[in-house]
């Protein structure tokens, strides 16, 4: 028995040293085997970063030491995911948001241009612009819109049944005034689309929420918000509990005095 025990606390110690290696960025590893470790020690820290803010900065500090040793497409997505989460999450100021999602641009336009063809590098790369543009305020950021709808139509063309891609052109469609392309009807299939693809994904049914109330079709909106509060398995755990979910509630309180009371059993 004593001899069992010293194995099992020497794999313990083993699995707690190379955790911290990979955190340090301290490997002896080839540069592809490397990439994949930071992405690997990284995949956890973005599962549960709602319970640990902090765990944004460790896979950003991570993937950044990754990044500046072999500067792969799927290391530069995943940076460029952290600094979009750094910027929704950790960012106070306008000015600090500006500045994470600056940061999340670049390292998503040098994704694509190591892999034009990279699904997610487009993804990462349109979701930082696009909050960029937002955070500036949308008619102050003309020069982006381009850039956006051109994306939106590159990650399409790439996976037809792309959550991101379409939630992405359908946020321009809807937001949009209709000199510049806003097209409430085109938005309304775009989200469609993307839940179609992926019915847990509370972010998108936000935005269909958020369009429904725009065009004062409350009881869809109440019913969709309903969905994101009482969604037991959402895609992305962590953005519904800090966002997702809290944002359903306020827009359900926001539209209450349009919706008709239920009747009690």
């Amino acid at each position: 028995m004593p001899r069992s025990s010293g194995r099992s606390g020497e794999r313990i110690a083993l699995r707690r040293a190379l955790t911290t290696l990979a955190l340090l960025g301290v490997t002896a590893l080839g540069s592809e085997a490397s990439a994949q470790s930071a992405l690997d020690a990284a995949r956890p820290l973005f599962a549960r970063y709602h319970e640990d803010l902090r765990d944004l900065e460790r896979a950003r500090d991570l993937l950044q030491a990754a990044a500046e040793r072999d500067a792969t497409a799927d290391v530069l997505s995943a940076l460029a995911r952290a600094w979009f989460l750094l910027g929704e999450f950790q960012a106070r100021t306008d000015r600090d948001k500006l500045g994470a999602y600056e940061r999340g641009r670049e390292v998503g336009r040098r994704a694509v241009a190591v892999a034009p063809r990279s699904e997610q590098a487009h993804v990462w790369y349109a979701l930082n612009s696009a909050r960029w543009a937002g955070t500036r305020g949308i008619m102050r950021a003309v020069s982006v819109l381009a850039t956006l709808r051109e994306e939106a139509a590159t990650i399409i063309s790439l996976n037809p049944a792309s959550v991101e891609g379409h939630t992405l052109a359908g946020g321009l469609a809807a937001e949009l005034p209709a000199m510049l392309g806003g097209d409430r009807a085109r938005a309304e299939t775009h989200f469609r689309k993307a839940l179609d693809a992926d019915p847990r994904r509370t972010g998108t049914r936000i935005e269909l929420a958020r369009l429904y109330i725009a065009t004062r079709r409350y009881a869809d909106a109440h019913r969709e918000l309903e969905r994101v509060v009482g969604e037991t398995a959402p895609s992305d755990l962590p953005y519904w509990t800090l966002s997702d979910e809290p944002r359903a509630r306020g827009l359900l309180a926001s539209i209450a005095v349009h919706v008709e009371p239920r009747e009690s059993p």
